[in-house]
Formats: C-alpha cells, structure tokens, sequence
C-alpha cells in the first residue's frame, strides 16, 4: 500500500513529467547522432572531429580550469554523447538578452548608486585592507558601502520569522519579496495573510519566485493566484521541459524589504523546514541578518534591477520613489560599515567566490565557514590551504545530516586534502546546517545565499552582505563558536579509512563536480 501511494505521488507529480520529457528529448538527439555517426563513415569521422574541435575551443576558453577538466573529459570518452550534452547545456544562451537589460539598467541607474566619498575615506582610515575589498565589491558589481545602517543577526530560522512577521505588518508603502523557494505551508500562509490585508490597505506588494526553485513546491502558475489577491507577481526563468542551459541559471536571491529601509536575506527560505515547523533531515540550521537603514537601499535596487528584467520595463524614473528616506524621515542609527552585493551569472566576473577569497587571503587570525556544500574548485582550496599552512585558524562547519546523499558524499572528498593542510572540519550532528556565512577577525563577517559549490559561484543570481565592524560580526563568530559544542570534528582517520567503493564513487564525482 506504501508503495503504491508513493508510486502514485510520483506519477501525478509535476517534476516526473519535467524529467521524462526531458529525459525523451536528450534520447532523440543522442539516437539522432548515433544514427547520422552510423549512416556514413564520413559523418562519424566529422562528429569525432568536431568533439575534438569544441574541446580545444572549451580549453581556450576563460573559464574555470575544473570546468574545462570535466567537460573535456567527457566529450574526448563519449564523443557523440558528450558533444550532445555540451552543446546542450554546455553554453550559456541567457546572457545574450539578459545580460544586455541588465548592463543598460546599470547605465541608466548608476546615479543612485554613487558610492560616498565620505563613507569611503572613513573605512579607508579604519582598514584599509577592509576598504581595499569593499572597493572591490563596488567595482564589480556596482554596489555601495554605507553607514547609517544597523543590523540584527539571526541564529536559526526559528528566530527570524517571528521579526520579519513583526515588520512586514508594520510595513506602510511598499513590501518587495523575492526567493528561490516558496512552500505552502505554516510559514508561506502567515506571510501570505499579511501580503493579502498590505494589499487591501495599499501596500505596494511584489513578489518574485524562481520557478526551478518551486517546482514541486508551487502549483504550476501559481502567480496567477497571487495576481487574483492583487499581489503583483513574476517569475524568474520560467521553466519549460526543453533541453537548454537556462535551465541552470536559477534566481537563488532571498530578500525580503519593507519600505525601503528594512531588509532580510540569508539561506533561509519561505518553507517550514526553515523555522523548522516541519522536519526534514533533523533540525535545520539556517541564518539571516535584518538590515535597518541606509544599506538596504542596496537590497531595494537589486529587487528592482531583477523587476525590470522579469517584466521588461525601462521606467527607471520610479526609483526615487523607493530611497530610504522617501518613507524614513528621522536619521538612521550607523554600526560599522554594511554593504550588500549581488552576483550573477552574466558578467564572468565571480563576486562571491572573490568576497570569500579577499577574506581568507586577508585573514591574520581565524576564519569561521559554514556551507551546506563543499564543493570548491582549485582557487578556493588553494586559498584555504594556505592560510591554515601560514597559521591562520580556519574552519569549515558543514551538515552531519545532508539533503543530498550524492552531494554530500562529493563534498566530503574535499575533506582530507583540507584536514592534511591544518583546516578544521566539523559536522552539525542535529541535522542539516543550511547557514552560508564567513566571519575572520573580529572585524569582518559575510551572510548571504551564496555556497562554496559551482552552483552558486558560477551559475545562479546571489546576494551577501559583507559587514565591517558592526556587532554582528561578533554574534556570528559566537554562533559559530556554540555550534561546536553540537558537532563532531572530522579526523583523518575517518577520510583514509573510508570504503574503498566509496572512495571511487567520490573520485568519479569529484571529475564532474563543475556539472553537479
């Protein structure tokens, strides 16, 4: 009976018919090639020819080194099939049109991200190694660093959402929330009861969702029912069963702003697992930091940048409407410096992985991780081997419990060459640590969405906060410090000693760890 209530669950799920479509398109291609290879020596000759061809162009390619590895590597063993393969989902078709909205948004709204000279001479004075990557950030994904702004961190999911309930029902003018999963459910209805009574008191309410995100969490265009109670809804890259890369660049942002001078982000995610109302894979470890001031307008321009590109509007005008002080007459209160980024798949330039290589290269003493995934490429296992071997206490908390057996497993084969160069690596033995958070020094600390897998770093929209001498900065190295106390340290012993078949699996993983 189990059985086949699961087979049933599974037949009348949107996902499967996804999956199956797909799974029928990739066949005919790969049937077409091998029937074209068979039909004519020349034919066959020129396909292998032409794997050798993508393969040289792939190499010369400015991409990551563990990219090219493993595309190469699968194209030179099965060139028919991985030929279909890469030219399937081996180039990124988004950024041609996507990338063009976003640079003329940036253009035509880079006066209302003017970083302050008087904020910048300030950090400067402070730390100029600080200021050094803030600059950085700045340059590379066009956001400012503020003062004037305070923030609150949040140890588990359990703690947030009473706040951010809090605020959304204070909220007056406007509430802007866009993330990668919305689930039905305690959390999404209590927020969706407020969305609903803002609406009718004439809160301007939008929301984006990644479609990706919820496929098998949202009834298929469930933005319909959201326009129906007035809220103004988009999707980000709707998804189609079509074999095609877009398929990999995902809306993985998670705000939420309130009139323009508060906002949440961080790895939680609007399902009940993460405040924990539901249990899946033990308890869920997850944070978030509420911004209030200055800074958030950071977080307000991101929203409005990815609006304009879902809706394809060019009314840029509109902007003054959401500064903070349009609604925020009092002066704001000012802890350190904050400066929420974002990073996207379309510009080659990898901001979050770059923010976490500043820190680690910069560090004089310690730098706390804590990643879901670690799935890390040379750069950032050089980095981090380095600084543990130059004295530096680094160390990395990861799941004892993982949502993803085959990816857990992948990540734990990073694990001896980290613990052989002096790194630290603990596992949360209560369940699923979700939190993505670096803190180094007592002087800097980073939130955000963004993991130390290829995903994040190379093919999703994310977003951080880099802080500086604020007090958050030492609530996360005490969150960090406490975690401990719940979880078990990873010993060599436990890397040489594992099972020889697994070891394999891992070695075979670790090829096409880029694709995963």
């Amino acid at each position: 009976m189990i059985i086949l209530k699961k087979i049933t669950k599974l037949i009348f799920n949107r996902l499967f018919y996804v999956v199956l479509a797909m799974a029928v398109q990739l066949g005919w291609l790969l049937l077409l090639f091998l029937k074209a290879a068979s039909y004519s020596r020349y034919i066959s000759v020129g396909l292998t020819i032409l794997s050798i061809l993508v393969v040289l162009w792939i190499v010369n390619r400015e991409i990551n080194p563990s990219y090219k590895l493993a595309w190469a590597m699968l194209i030179l063993s099965l060139p028919i099939f991985g030929l279909v393969l890469y030219l399937v989902f081996g180039q990124s078709r988004i950024a041609r049109t996507m990338q063009m909205q976003f640079n003329e948004m940036l253009v035509q709204t880079s006066d209302y991200l003017k970083d302050d000279s008087d904020t910048r001479e300030k950090l400067e004075a402070a730390d100029r190694s600080a200021c050094i990557q803030s600059d950085y950030i700045f340059r590379s994904s066009g956001y400012p660093v503020h003062e004037n702004t305070t923030a609150e961190y949040f140890q588990v999911g359990d703690d947030m959402f009473p706040v951010l309930i809090k605020e959304l029902n204070q909220a007056k003018h406007y509430i802007f929330i866009e993330y990668f999963i919305i689930h039905d459910g305690v959390m999404w209805r209590t927020i969706l009861d407020i969305l609903e009574k803002k609406v009718k008191e004439g809160v301007d309410v939008r929301l984006i969702y990644d479609d990706m995100g919820c496929l098998t969490t949202l009834p298929h265009k469930y933005y319909l029912q959201l326009r129906e109670k007035g809220i103004k809804c988009e999707v980000f890259n709707t998804f189609r069963p079509i074999l095609n890369i877009v398929l990999n660049n995902r809306d993985h942002r998670k705000f939420c702003i309130i009139d323009g001078y508060v906002g949440f982000t961080g790895g939680i995610n609007l399902a009940d697992e993460y405040i924990n109302q539901k249990e899946r894979f033990g308890h869920w470890k997850d944070t978030a930091v509420m911004l209030k001031g200055e800074a958030v307008w950071n977080m307000t321009a991101m929203f409005l940048h990815m609006w304009k590109v879902v809706t394809r509007s060019r009314d840029y005008a509109e902007f003054d409407h959401y500064l903070p002080h349009t609604w925020h007459k009092d002066q704001f209160e000012s802890d350190g410096f904050v400066q929420p980024f974002c990073d996207t798949p379309l510009d080659g330039e990898t901001v979050g992985e770059n923010v976490y290589l500043n820190i680690i290269n910069r560090a004089k003493h310690y730098v706390y991780i804590c990643t879901p995934y670690l799935i890390i490429d040379n750069e950032m296992m050089t980095a981090l081997c380095l600084a543990a071997k130059s004295g530096i206490d680094v160390r990395i908390m990861t799941p004892g419990i993982p949502d993803k057996k085959m990816v857990f497993l992948l990540t734990q084969s990073y694990y001896k060459q980290l613990l052989e160069a002096g790194v630290k690596i603990y596992e949360y033995q209560p369940g699923f640590l979700h939190a993505k958070s670096f803190v180094c020094d007592d002087e800097l600390g980073v939130v955000g969405t963004i993991n130390l897998d290829y995903r994040s770093l190379y093919l999703h929209f994310e977003d951080g906060v880099w802080i500086c001498r604020n007090k958050v900065v030492m609530d996360i190295k005490e969150d960090f410090v406490e975690t401990l106390h719940y979880c078990s340290p990873v010993t060599l012993e436990f890397c040489k000693n594992r099972n020889i078949f697994v070891r394999i699996m891992q070695n075979i993983l670790r090829l096409f760890a880029p694709m995963l």
